[in-house]
Order: C-alpha cells, then structure tokens, then sequence
C-alpha cells in the first residue's frame, strides 16, 4: 500500500517546476522543534499529514553520491582530485519508488549547462535556460562560509568544468526537488541563498560519514592499473561499512566488447566509477539522520557493472592529477 501511495504521489508531482513545490504553502516559521519527526517514506511522510519543511515529503530516497575520477581536465587551473579519497557528486532526492524529477523551481536555476536541457529530458518539457550570472560558488562570501568553500573545492571536484559551475548543476538539479530546502520552510526572516549554503552543508555532511576509499582499503582494495577485481569485492567491502547495499557505477568498454569477455552476454561496464548511497532520513534532511538502505529497495538494478570474476578496473589517477 506503501509504494502505491508513493507512486501516487510522485506522478502527481513529476514535472512541477513552479517556485514552490507545494503552491501555497506558508512561509510562517515552520517550528521543527514542535514537529514530530517522521521517516520519510514512511506512513506519515505526505504532506497532508505532516508537515513537509519537517519531515521530507517530497524526494524521500536520499542518495549520496560520490565518484572516481582519475582527472579533471583543468590540472592546469588547480582544479586536482582529493588524495586517498572518492569525491562528491551530490546528494540526491529520488521518489520512494525509485523515480525521480528534476529542476524543480526555475527561479533557481544556477547551472550554467543544464543537463538535461528541459525538466523532463524530453522535447515536451520546460526548456531550462542556461545560467549566466555570478558563479554560485560567490553565495557563500557573504555568508562568512570561506571554510566551506575550502573544504568543497577540495573534495567536490568537477571534470571538464569550473567546480563552481558542478555545484550550481547539483542545487539547480536536485537540491531544489527536497520538500525541506523548499524556500518557505525558511520563514519570513529568509536570506537569499540561505537554502543553498543549507544544501552544500548538509551534502557534504553526508559524504563525510561515507568513506568509501577507506572501507575498500580495509579489505585491501586500492586503486591499480595492474590487479583487476570483481564485482562482488567492492559490493562485499561496501557493505560491510555502509551496513546496506549501494549502487555501484562503472563506465569503460562493455565486458563482452573486451578479449576477456568476447562471446559473453555480461555487457556490463569494466571500469569502476561512482556509488550511491540510498537512505530514508527522519524528519528534515539537514538533521544528517540518514538510515541506510539497499539500493535494491524498489527492485532495480543495484549496478551497472560487469558480474564475471575479475572484470573491473579500479585505476590509478593520472599524475599530477590529485593532491
């Protein structure tokens, strides 16, 4: 009954891309001290019952992310990789059934190369224009934030592109679709970008209590451009630290397109690259009381890896590359 509501719900609000996510919703003081906390997902997580700037109604499956990247492209710039660490991708909000919206209040829309380029990723949706003002990494100046922005453009590195332009594509993309970053749960005392410096915090919260590079040396897997690995090696470590199953990512040529895998049906990809870490949160997702879950939960895939023994990849960085 539980997922039929969640699936209710989400098909009711895929596509909502209005400066609220719920229209009409009050910006009084929304006082969470007198809230009961509810896990999203849960029985009481829908916003007639409770309410949603407390408790997150909206993108209740929370992933963090993280990715393994072996350059930047801007090296050239200081633009390097965090040594002996995975770095951030984001912090997702997915439906409770697995689905997922996007861009959902173009009033703030700070991604310079939105991706895709309409809120649906079809021609049918709102086109989502290009940001061209200040980089969002300038929010944090007035907020005294200098330390944060140390720490982020340490761990929250972007390929290809500036890292502010990467964090103005996560807020934009993501942080604008969780019911507690919504901008009337900021009351009438709100200050511009108050929620964004809110997100970035509460992001790089999640990825601090996520080491992924540690619970893989513990059961001695580093990165090698010699030792292959398998797949149930980095699911077997991570679960082991994280307590649940995540999704685990790899790009690279498909298994069957390589010698070892010629005539095989395992197109999986060969070259490690990102995990995500599924959640359920209790009460609001800037509280950090994440429960950790499979990311199987809705019965997808938990990976696009290839499966054969001794398939993967975990490469070493490029030199020059990390610090």
């Amino acid at each position: 009954m539980q997922l039929l509501a969640a699936t209710a719900v989400s098909s009711m609000l895929v596509g909502v891309s209005q400066a609220s996510l719920y229209p009409g919703q009050s910006n009084f003081n929304h006082t969470c001290a007198l809230q009961t906390p509810f896990l999203s997902c849960s029985a009481n997580a829908y916003p007639n019952i409770t309410d949603s700037c407390c408790t997150e109604t909206y993108g209740g499956l929370v992933l963090s992310t993280q990715l393994w990247n072996t350059y930047t492209g801007l090296e050239s710039q200081g633009q390097v990789l965090p040594k002996d660490s995975w770095s951030l991708h984001g912090l997702w909000p997915d439906f409770c059934n697995g689905s997922y919206t996007q861009y959902c209040d173009l009033s703030r829309q700070y991604d310079p190369l939105p991706s895709p380029n309409t809120t649906t990723g079809t021609p049918s949706g709102t086109p989502i224009k290009p940001y061209n003002g200040s980089s969002i990494s300038t929010f944090l100046a007035p907020f005294g934030k200098f330390d944060l922005l140390a720490y982020m453009n340490k761990f929250w590195i972007a390929q290809a592109q500036p890292n502010g332009d990467f964090w103005g594509h996560e807020f934009s993309k993501h942080g604008t679709c969780y019911s507690t970053f919504n901008l009337p749960c900021y009351g009438p005392m709100y200050r511009k970008h108050e929620e964004v410096i809110d997100f970035f915090e509460t992001a790089i919260s999640y990825y601090e209590t996520l080491p992924t590079w540690t619970w893989l040396g513990a059961q001695g897997i580093y990165p090698s451009n010699s030792t292959t690995y398998s797949l149930i090696d980095f699911q077997s470590a991570l679960v082991k630290g994280f307590g649940a199953l995540p999704y685990i990512a790899c790009s690279g040529p498909k298994y069957n397109a390589t010698a070892a895998g010629n005539g095989t049906l395992d197109n999986g990809g060969t070259v490690l690259s990102e995990v995500w870490y599924y959640h359920h949160v209790l009460g609001r997702v800037q509280a950090r009381h994440g429960v950790p879950i499979n990311a199987s939960i809705n019965g997808g895939s938990v990976g696009n890896c290839a499966k054969a023994k001794g398939a993967l990849k975990y490469p070493v960085r490029t030199v020059g590359s990390e610090v």
